[in-house]
């Protein structure tokens, strides 16, 4: 018998007939086409799933907590607001073409290697990073850097795929996507004192020493699972095939990607300057309200990706809400000059839930419009195109300020494009 269903089910994948099937429970939701299977998901899924989110926080704990240095960085080379976002995008400059160098090498290669030797190469050149003499030497070697990091992402979301079917894929790419802003989190609260005590290098010389940590553990650790799910085999040639019936989808991943990545990244680099500025708050207490932005960002990327999982009207319907959720949070934002301390601090939270969190239910949208057999190169391919952002946003927000005065023509311009998005994707979805 078990030979037989084994028979029957090699035929279903192999003709590419399939069931429809519901997201979760059956309630009128959008359905999915998914190859019939027999396998049941592992139960060691979790400590994979608890291994990639610890690599992924380490291996941003410097590169995302670039904007919690910013007014260190700032005081020791005399930078100007454009320059601070130039170090984030030196660390994010090789993503833009290696995402996608990665994602198709974790199609073909181990997510042990591949990402174990992404984390090596992170601290070596952070270490390297912390002995520059100057505001130069410190951009070569971020960007530098961030080819290591190219490995980072993809890699866990590659793992993430790999061990969790899909009624509870939107989770577990949360909560390893919460990584991220955990990472950035931790780094508001350590390295800015590091800074203060030790000097910036001590705080560079820290980052080194989470991202060799952590990616070595993973490589060390990290086993593939014992029963691939079907639907994620390779199959060689499909891919194109695919790709035709994703292409009228990509405006719904594309548009919404870059225009939120933009507003996270313009959080993570000014917000501590621009409470200083604008606000007249002191940079330790800016940087501790970074830090509850970002720590709301990473419960959001779980909370958000879990009711993605669940919600009656598709993936999409999530990173809708948090775009309205964020245009608002920019307009509290911009009037909130001379407000109490306790409304900045809720301002920011909210700002960070949402502007952190849409990440969760958008990547695991991604993951699933995925052509079988190269998950990791279209995974590779969304991050790549966000990433074009991640590195121009920056120095474009801080030179918008350099050129008014206010960080607040940033914020407006941020939020109009987010509404502008929001609007023209308001129309129905079947993703």
């Amino acid at each position: 018998m078990r030979r037989l269903l084994t028979v029957m089910n090699y035929s279903c994948v192999s003709r590419r007939r399939t069931i429809r099937v519901g997201w979760g429970r059956a309630s009128g939701r959008f359905p999915l086409e998914k190859p019939l299977s027999i396998n049941a998901p592992s139960p060691n899924r979790w400590a994979v799933l608890a291994l990639a989110t610890l690599a992924q926080t380490g291996g941003c704990f410097l590169v995302q907590g670039l904007g919690a240095l910013g007014p260190a960085l700032q005081e020791a080379f005399g930078l100007d607001a454009a320059q601070v976002g130039l170090t984030m995008s030196a660390a994010q400059t090789t993503p833009v073409v290696g995402l996608l160098v990665a994602g198709a090498l974790l199609d073909r290669f181990s997510e042990r290697l591949i990402v174990g030797l992404g984390a090596a190469m992170v601290g070596v050149t952070l270490l390297a990073a912390a002995q520059a003499e100057s505001y130069g030497g410190i951009l070569f070697w971020l960007a530098v850097a961030s080819v290591g990091y190219c490995t980072v992402q993809p890699g866990g979301g590659k793992v993430v795929a790999a061990w969790f079917p899909p009624d509870t894929r939107g989770l577990a790419m949360g909560i390893r996507q919460a990584g991220l802003p955990l990472g950035a989190a931790l780094a508001a609260l350590i390295l800015p004192v590091a800074a203060a005590r030790h000097g910036w290098r001590a705080a560079f010389d820290l980052g080194a020493v989470a991202a060799l940590a952590t990616g070595l553990l993973f490589a060390l650790l990290y086993r593939p699972p014992p029963a691939p799910l079907p639907d994620r085999k390779r199959a060689r040639g499909l891919w194109r095939e695919r790709f035709e019936e994703l292409a009228p989808r990509l405006p719904r991943i594309v548009f919404p990607g870059v225009t939120l990545v933009s507003v996270q990244f313009a959080i993570t680099v000014y917000l501590p300057l621009d409470l200083r500025d604008r606000f007249a708050i002191p940079v330790e207490t800016g940087v501790k309200l970074l830090f509850l932005a970002q720590f709301a960002g990473a419960l959001a990327r779980i909370l958000l990706a879990a009711w993605s999982d669940r919600s009656s009207r598709g993936r999409f319907f999530p990173l809708a809400m948090s775009m309205g959720a964020i245009v608002l949070g920019i307009a509290a934002y911009i009037a909130a000059p001379g407000a109490p301390v306790w409304v900045v601090a809720s301002i920011a939270a909210w700002l960070g839930f949402f502007g952190f969190g849409w990440y969760g239910p958008w990547i695991a949208l991604v993951s699933e419009a995925a052509p079988r057999g190269a998950i990791g190169f279209m995974i590779g391919l969304a991050m790549a195109i966000n990433q074009i952002f991640v590195v121009l946003a920056p120095p474009a927000f801080g030179a918008l300020r350099d050129a008014t005065g206010t960080y607040a023509w940033g914020w407006s311009i941020l939020a109009l494009a987010v509404t502008a998005v929001l609007v023209a994707q308001s129309r129905p979805t079947s993703t």
